[in-house]
């Protein structure tokens, strides 16, 4: 990515440093913070009145060229390395669920137990309609025998779980508070689940206006701040 990053700048033609006027376009999906993130990146933004944020919270991630996007933060096993990435944490998944539930039904003996007899929320995929399928180790998957809750919202299947209804495969990033305050438990601790990425990205051009470089290194301090 740096590679890219340093070509990209033998490219660069010489412009006015003021080149801060106008749009840029951010695609994000909806993390723990994410309104805390926006508040700080804006008003890092007051020196430059004439620069304006296209702020797109949307759960799949919006194709650069067709919305025109300049840069977004995403979590994926692997960032795209056409893109100049910047690193922000490591995210662990995990299955959690309410000890409430756990009280009501008796601790799972294994995995197969777990599957078998507690309910299950299903995250809907908002492009086909179907149930995203529940990932163990990035080629496994399984399927849960009951599904009880049904949502396309990651946010709203945590709520789900806190009130004892399901269980859910999340992250210690979207669950950190619920985790830390013992509203939220991890099923089974021993169940090595997917370690993904949180990352900053923007695409690879040869001219980048001053205000997309300048946006992309106050968000990236930003987030490494909250979450590194």
């Amino acid at each position: 990515m740096r590679l890219l990053e340093d070509s990209e700048a033998l490219f660069q033609t010489a412009r006015d440093d003021n080149d801060m006027k106008g749009v840029v376009r951010i695609t994000l999906f909806r993390f723990p913070g994410h309104e805390q993130v926006l508040y700080e990146l804006l008003t890092s933004l007051d020196p430059y009145p004439e620069l304006f944020i296209d702020w797109r919270l949307d759960m799949m991630k919006l194709d650069t060229v067709q919305n025109r996007i300049d840069m977004g933060i995403r979590i994926e096993r692997e960032p795209n390395p056409n893109f100049i990435v910047r690193p922000i944490t490591l995210v662990h998944h995990a299955l959690m669920t309410s000890p409430g539930l756990i009280e009501k039904l008796g601790a799972p003996k294994n995995f197969d137990d777990l599957r078998q007899r507690y309910p299950f929320s299903g995250l809907l995929n908002p492009e086909t309609g179907k149930v995203f399928e529940y990932m163990l180790d990035g080629v496994d998957t399984f399927v849960p025998r009951h599904l009880e809750f049904f949502t396309s919202d990651s946010q709203s299947e945590i709520q789900a779980a806190l009130a004892g209804k399901a269980v859910i495969q999340s992250s210690n990033l979207a669950c950190r508070e619920y985790l830390e305050d013992g509203r939220l438990v991890n099923v089974l601790p021993e169940l090595k689940l997917e370690t993904w990425q949180l990352y900053l990205y923007r695409p690879y051009q040869t001219l980048v206006p001053q205000r997309i470089r300048t946006v992309f290194h106050i968000l990236e301090s930003i987030l490494l701040r909250h979450f590194s």
